[in-house]
């Protein structure tokens, strides 16, 4: 398969595939979010404008984290630090930042949704829109692919060599995977009792492991280890004790609302 064009016009208007990924990604998880508020008893007229404010921060601390891990590039090219139609988000950048930006704007416009619940409502819906992202953003990027590869599945990518290894296609199946996880904890659960914060641990646990092996086994060119394997095996570690902690120790919660109703 040929490289998707990662550029194209509409008369002088010149479009990014990538950016129409992204921005994809970003109204799907927009709109499920929207959604798991109100099926949990929760008005969602406040979340436009704190989604606003999560998409600037992502973007923000993406790019600035992608910066700062290639910042001899950027000094000598810092023409294209804000070039973000080309690619060069950093995901561990854009959830530093975006997560404590949106719990703080949904605290102050919802202060009934609570800190844990919030992550446990969220937590899927940042899986299922990071798997949309994965086959509609970096796939259509200048040098989305991974490792060279001579294999039946290895793909061509914009501004690389040779077939790659289709490293976005594989992430968006492990998150999908990952979602089908949380949804089932969530609604097996749910069942007997409210363990608040399981899913979201479950969640940065399954998705800090993945994040591992897709850059050891894909993405990375040396033997050593870098900060991203470093960064994703401390997520796996601390999600996964979250979570053991979280379901043997839980108590069952009564659910007022539902008693109320």
């Amino acid at each position: 398969m040929r490289p998707v064009p990662v550029v194209f016009h509409l008369g002088p208007l010149q479009i990014h595939t990538y950016g129409i990924g992204l921005a994809l990604a970003f109204w799907f998880g927009f709109k499920f979010l929207a959604r798991r508020l109100r099926n949990n008893g929760y008005e969602d007229a406040w979340l436009s404008t704190t989604f606003v404010w999560v998409v600037i921060a992502s973007i923000a601390g993406a790019r600035a984290v992608h910066v700062v891990a290639n910042l001899s590039y950027y000094e000598a090219h810092p023409s294209q630090v804000l070039a973000i139609w080309n690619g060069g988000l950093s995901s561990f950048g854009g959830l530093a930042v975006a997560i404590p930006v949106g719990l703080y704007s949904a605290h102050r416009r919802c202060p009934e949704l609570q800190l844990v619940e919030a992550l446990d409502l969220v937590a899927p819906v940042l899986v299922a829109a990071w798997a949309v992202g994965r086959f509609l953003g970096p796939q259509f990027m200048t040098a989305g692919g991974g490792k060279p590869t001579n294999q039946w599945f290895g793909m061509y990518y914009a501004g690389q060599i040779g077939k790659r290894i289709p490293v976005p296609l594989i992430q968006g199946v492990e998150c999908l995977a990952i979602f089908g996880i949380l949804i089932w904890i969530e609604r097996s659960l749910g069942q007997r009792w409210i363990t608040r914060g399981v899913v979201a641990s479950v969640a940065m646990g399954l998705w800090g492991l993945s994040r591992f092996f897709d850059e050891y086994l894909w993405l990375t060119y040396d033997t050593g280890t870098d900060a991203v394997e470093i960064a994703s095996l401390c997520m796996f570690a601390f999600g996964s004790g979250l979570a053991y902690w979280r379901f043997i120790c839980r108590k069952p919660i009564v659910d007022d609302r539902k008693i109320l109703a």
